[in-house]
């Protein structure tokens, strides 16, 4: 589960994808003004640096992936549903640091500033968190029960495949996409509900990741028009699907009585239903396609780099939407919540120069 909506530079986990690890420049926390012990610099500079390499802004992408595939599996979410975000919030920062672990010589020549190759974090450091992070991630989906482990045993193996042997290879966004959908049935696996009805909303999760990726490739170098263009039009084509409302899951059936005032007669849900799922749609769509638009304008790097983040911060909306067209509109909100906590805590994390990608 790298970063979830997450592209080429990240890892899989979440990925999303989940996303890809920029080159926005990142540097440690600045401390704090006033006279300060001189032990308390180093503390505040580790903070920092680990908050720069597990890229805790784009954390706020991972919980929808597990409450969507709840939705989408027709169940309430419950205490085995916190248990897959869980495991899903560590295997996404698994990712994020086996990613700037397996790029540490690539990043010592093109990004200097990142906390590996400056020596601010150790690589057996990041490698040894990968790793106990991954442990953790399968225990919390073990606790969940045998199906959330089934689901969460090939999404650890993607995760380090990705970083490992796959990130740079035309195989790389499609293992971020994989991830970023393996997500959210772990959602479903744990909460108890139908797996199988949560497949078309992994699919639609899976292929925005996909598109993210696919920019985010070029980030550094900038000068691709047709990745950003493909982009434009898959966030188009998502828009309208996830804002299409589905048959409510056999659970769901019975309550939405199909043709009863206030309801939509074609899939059973009720209209205030539908149009949140519209509406979610619409911000996803406002999210992600002015950025993408700009990026095939003018692929520069700034303007490739601003087009992934937008990117991985659509994610939310999109999950939000994919819930209510599963007919689950509480769900949807509390997804949707995510979203402005998440700016919020990117605008403070920009401050100290701490990157989404």
């Amino acid at each position: 589960m790298n970063r979830p909506a997450a592209p080429t530079r990240d890892t899989p986990a979440s990925a999303g994808a989940a996303a890809a690890d920029g080159p926005t420049p990142g540097h440690a926390a600045p401390p704090l003004p006033g006279p300060a012990p001189r032990t308390s610099r180093p503390r505040s500079g580790r903070a920092g640096a680990w908050a720069e390499l597990l890229r805790l802004p784009a954390l706020f992408t991972v919980p929808g992936d597990a409450l969507a595939g709840a939705a989408a599996a027709g169940a309430r979410p419950g205490p085995r549903t916190l248990l897959a975000i869980g495991s899903s919030l560590c295997l996404y920062e698994a990712g994020m640091a086996l990613n700037d672990w397996a790029d540490r010589a690539e990043d010592a020549v093109e990004r200097p500033h990142r906390p590996l190759p400056s020596g601010r974090i150790r690589p057996a450091a990041a490698l040894t968190a990968a790793g106990a992070l991954t442990g953790a991630g399968l225990a919390l989906a073990a606790a969940a029960g045998r199906p959330a482990l089934a689901v969460a045993a090939p999404l650890a193996a993607t995760v380090w495949a990705y970083d490992l042997a796959l990130k740079h290879t035309p195989a790389g966004p499609a293992a971020m996409a994989a991830a970023r959908g393996l997500d959210l049935l772990l959602g479903a696996a744990a909460t108890g509900g139908n797996t199988r009805s949560a497949l078309p909303s992994a699919a639609l999760l899976g292929t925005h990741t996909l598109a993210v990726t696919a920019v985010s490739r070029r980030e550094t170098t900038g000068g691709s028009v047709l990745a950003p263009l493909a982009a434009l039009a898959t966030t188009g084509a998502l828009t309208r699907l996830a804002a299409r409302p589905t048959r409510p899951p056999a659970g769901r059936r019975a309550a939405a009585a199909p043709g009863l005032p206030g309801s939509s007669p074609a899939e059973g849900l009720p209209r205030a239903t539908v149009v949140l799922a519209t509406a979610l749609g619409a911000a996803y769509a406002a999210t992600a396609a002015r950025p993408y638009l700009h990026a095939t304008l003018n692929p520069s790097p700034p303007l490739t780099q601003r087009a992934v983040g937008s990117g991985i911060r659509a994610t939310i909306p999109l999950q939000a939407a994919l819930a209510a067209r599963s007919g689950s509109a509480v769900t949807s909100l509390l997804v949707a919540a995510l979203a402005p906590a998440g700016r919020m805590f990117a605008r403070r994390s920009a401050m100290r120069k701490v990157s989404i990608t």
